[in-house]
């Protein structure tokens, strides 16, 4: 026997998650699930004509605290597309009516239940199909407790006796209780009030609430039974009665049959006449579902052709628009036509021409495939209408590039032809451009529509506005160089530095050329930062695609104030681009090239005329190469825009040729110093010694920003010379040669002690020259003294060479060596130490002609002669222990008296 759903606890929990999912609080007494159908009430033989749809009935109870009651209810839950439980319909016990089982279901599974509360009786009610008797029997037997227990009333039950059923609802649990485990009943809450004698199933096991009939009804059923009690042999007795009755009854059936015949025929006349009535509506039914089949397909054909008609119509529509949103892009205005044919560009008319040039770039973008649907691309209009755009923008740029290149001839021709303009007698005038570039200004927008309409245009025009700006560039640059030359007025500085010659040893430098440094420094101040305007100017009027150039300020030179008055003349060098935006900083475009080459032709040439300031300026004092080097290098430093490319590589030049003319200097002084080596027996302190300290201070004092390693070049270049010269002199007379060294060394020494403090390089040459002092020193020193004990020193010397050969002990007895031989010696060097001490000084100070070194010479040779005695003292004490000699403090105290 299959588990009935009513016993299935997992099914009851889906219940209960989607009632309580709800939001209401109920106890589930009863789950089932059932089968739902349409039906019409007293028609219960139109079974099967609605498709059946599973479905769960819940019944369940709620105590309301505040009516002290509790309320019953019916729920009917549906199977979501998840399989998941949920509501579909609620009904409440108390409006249950009538149920109504359906005799002619062959299972009697099937019933309808009658609400009182229903809105429409025309509306057939569900039917519901339990899989069943057990499952029907328990569902009712639920309805008739609940009703009677919790709600006080029984509904109306057609087509099932209530005892009948409660009979067979209990023939049919006996057995089943017996078969099953053990109920366990589990009482309901006591807030659920008069509904606390239903019970609940746990655990899939069938609980007898109470029992089917009442006390007083199982009484009167024993007595109505106790008439027929009979004794165990009376049976066949009761048997044979039974028959009888059994007889009786067929009989009075077949009487009662045959009473009812004329009823009968009447009733299957009836039936015949509502035959024929129903085959005749069954035909009429069948006409007019033909009718209806036909007239359904005609409907279908109409709807079908309103729907196309209707889409072609909004396809229509769709077209029609396209085409005027076409047509309106093909169209050409007039008042544009004639602005872009008509040739004039005055500065009242170049508002129009601009908003022209942007209508006809925007038209002929949109004509083109990622603006234009590429469907249209190939259409005859859209092709005619794109080659007349053509027309009309090769037409126009013709006339602006032709207008253009005579416009920017007859400015610059205007400014050369006035005067006015340029520097005159005793008058340096400053470049002004401002007019030329408000000028320009008008014209800019225009060629940055010339540049996306044709982009080669853009080569004539920039060639045209670089050869005229340059006629003018240079003009000015000239007369302002020729101006500033013949109005700075100064004495030339001699050039001869270190030349040998027998008069005065230093060179007079008491003219003062600082105006020519000054004179430079107002042409750069004065040029350089009109050349960069220019060059930003430049490459933002002629569009060029690189990064824009901030106007910088320039270093201040000359008159202090130059580049602060030219900015203010013109400091707004802003061009906007088409779309309103300033050009953004970035990499480096593919246009720097062909900017470098069009600025080169727009600057070449007025490099001629800064050169024609440096030369002029090393011609009347060649030191003020190094000023100029490091003004130059300030400027240099400064011009970092990709734009200013031609004044770096002209700044570049310039400081190569103030570097050319400043070697040249060198070069000059180098081969002066050379000169000194072919004058014969030099004696004292050469003379470009004290000429280069002077030299090295003034060019100290002309030191600017990084002409630094200029000037240590030169110093270095000078410095190994001199010394070179030096020895080579020196080695002319192999008998003076420490002294002339050494003076000169030391001259050398206190001529850049000064200088030496404070420059680097002049401290290395300052270093090396006192080494190279040290050692003609003691080589100088080292012969007087052998002069004078030669016979001393070379009878020791023998001593430390046997040494290293013999004993110490042994020495005495070698030839020459003896005690005898060791006195003789002594005595010989020793006898007279007084007249062979100044004999040494006498001659030191016969060869020296500086007598600032006598005295620090005479230190070091009485301290290089007694160092050299105590060896003397101490090897003789080792040699010959039993021999005394003067010792090394008599020594000193002799010396001391010198």
């Amino acid at each position: 026997m299959a588990k009935s759903s009513a016993d299935d606890a997992e099914l009851r929990k889906a219940c209960e998650a989607a009632i309580e999912g709800g939001g209401s609080k109920e106890t589930v007494v009863l789950s089932i699930r059932v089968a739902k159908s349409r039906g019409v009430w007293g028609k219960a033989g139109r079974l099967g004509r609605h498709m059946a749809k599973p479905r769960v009935l819940a019944v369940t109870t709620r105590y309301s605290s505040k009516t002290q009651r509790t309320k019953a209810f019916l729920h009917v839950l549906k199977y979501s597309s998840g399989g998941v439980l949920e509501p579909a319909k609620l009904y409440k016990l108390k409006h249950l009516t009538k149920v109504e089982v359906f005799p002619n279901d062959p299972s009697g599974c099937t019933f309808m239940l009658g609400f009182d509360n229903l809105r429409s009786q025309s509306v057939a009610p569900s039917q519901w199909t339990m899989r069943n008797i057990d499952d029907r029997n328990r569902l009712l037997l639920c309805f008739l407790h609940i009703c009677k227990e919790v709600l006080g009333h029984i509904p109306k039950f057609v087509g099932i006796d209530i005892v009948d059923g409660s009979l067979g609802e209990g023939a049919l649990l006996y057995p089943f209780c017996f078969e099953n485990k053990p109920s366990v009943t589990a009482q309901v809450k006591a807030e659920d009030g008069p509904a606390a004698a239903l019970t609940t199933q746990i655990d899939s096991e069938v609980t007898v609430e109470q029992d089917l009939v009442s006390q007083a009804e199982e009484e009167d059923m024993e007595a109505l039974l106790g008439t027929f009690v009979m004794d165990i042999g009376e049976a066949e007795a009761f048997s044979e009665r039974l028959k009888r009755e059994l007889l009786a009854l067929e009989a009075a059936n077949v009487h009662a049959l045959l009473e009812s015949e004329p009823l009968i025929e009447e009733v299957l006349q009836g039936l015949d006449v509502a035959t024929v009535c129903v085959e005749d509506m069954e035909e009429w039914l069948s006409i007019f579902n033909l009718k209806l089949r036909h007239m359904r397909e005609d409907i279908e054909s109409i709807e079908s052709r309103n729907n196309k008609l209707e889409m072609q119509s909004v396809n229509n529509k769709a077209l029609i628009q396209e085409l005027d949103k076409l047509l309106e892009r093909l169209r050409i205005p007039n008042e544009f036509a004639a602005f872009l044919t008509g040739g004039s560009f005055d500065e009242a008319r170049m508002i129009k021409n601009v908003e022209a040039c942007e209508w006809l770039t925007g038209a002929i973008r949109a004509l083109e495939v990622p603006h234009l649907d590429p469907c249209y691309a190939n259409m005859r209009a859209v092709k005619e209408k794109r080659t007349e755009l053509e027309k009309l923008k090769s037409t126009f740029v013709k006339l602006a590039t032709e207008f253009l290149r005579a416009y920017f001839a007859s400015l610059v021709d205007f400014m050369i032809s006035d005067k006015s303009y340029f520097s005159q007698r005793g008058q340096l005038k400053r470049p002004d451009h401002a007019d030329l570039r408000y000028k320009c200004r008008t014209y800019a927008r225009l060629l940055q529509h010339l540049k996306s309409l044709d982009n080669t245009c853009l080569g004539p025009l920039r060639q045209a506005y670089c050869r005229s700006l340059n006629l003018l560039l240079r003009r000015e640059a000239r007369e302002f160089a020729h101006e500033l030359r013949a109005s700075t007025k100064t004495s030339r500085s001699p050039s001869a530095w270190l030349e040998p010659s027998s008069g005065s040893s230093q060179p007079s430098n008491s003219a003062d050329t600082s105006n020519v440094s000054e004179a430079y420094s107002k042409m750069l101040t004065i040029f350089i930062p009109l050349l960069v305007d220019e060059s930003s100017f430049f490459a933002h009027f002629m569009c060029f695609e690189v990064p824009a150039l901030v106007p910088q300020s320039m270093p201040v030179g000359g008159d202090g104030n130059g580049a602060d008055e030219y900015d203010s003349n013109d400091n707004d060098l802003g061009i906007m681009d088409i779309d309103g935006d300033d050009r953004k900083s970035g990499g480096k475009s593919a246009e720097l090239g062909a900017l470098n080459e069009a600025l080169h032709e727009l600057l070449d040439g007025i490099q001629e005329d800064f050169y024609a300031v440096v030369d002029w300026a090393y011609k009347i004092d060649p030191l003020r190469c190094i000023s100029m080097h490091g003004i130059t290098e300030r400027y240099l430093s400064g011009q970092k825009a990709d734009a200013a490319g031609f004044v770096r590589r002209l700044l570049d030049d310039l400081e190569t040729r103030i570097s050319d003319q400043f070697t040249k200097f060198v070069d000059e002084a180098c081969r002066q110093i050379e000169r000194n080596e072919r004058n014969v027996r030099q004696m004292g302190v050469l003379s470009y010694i004290p000429r280069f300290a002077t030299l090295a201070t003034r060019m100290e004092q002309y030191i600017q920003g990084q002409s630094r390693d200029l000037v240590d070049q030169a110093y270095t270049k000078f410095v190994s010379i001199m010394f070179v010269t030096l020895e080579k002199i020196a080695q002319a007379d192999p008998k003076s040669a420490d002294i002339v060294l050494l003076e000169n060394y030391a001259a050398f020494q206190n001529s850049l002690y000064d200088l030496a403090n404070v420059v680097p390089t002049l401290a290395k040459f300052y270093h090396q020259a006192s080494e190279a002092y040290e050692q003609a020193c003691t080589r100088h020193i080292t012969a007087i003294i052998y002069l004078q004990f030669e016979r001393m020193f070379q009878f020791a010397r023998k001593i430390e060479e046997l040494l290293y050969t013999i004993p110490a002990e042994e020495v005495s007895y070698q030839i020459g060596l003896s005690k005898m031989d060791m006195r003789k010696t002594i005595k010989a060097s020793l006898s007279n130490v007084d007249k062979s001490l100044a004999n040494m000084y006498r001659k030191l100070q016969k060869n020296l002609t500086s007598e600032e070194l006598l005295s620090s010479l005479w230190d070091k040779c009485k301290k290089e002669f007694l160092d050299r005695y105590e060896s003397f003292s101490q090897l003789i004490g080792k040699i010959y222990p039993d021999e005394t000699t003067p010792s090394v403090a008599e020594m000193r105290k002799i010396l001391a008296t010198m």
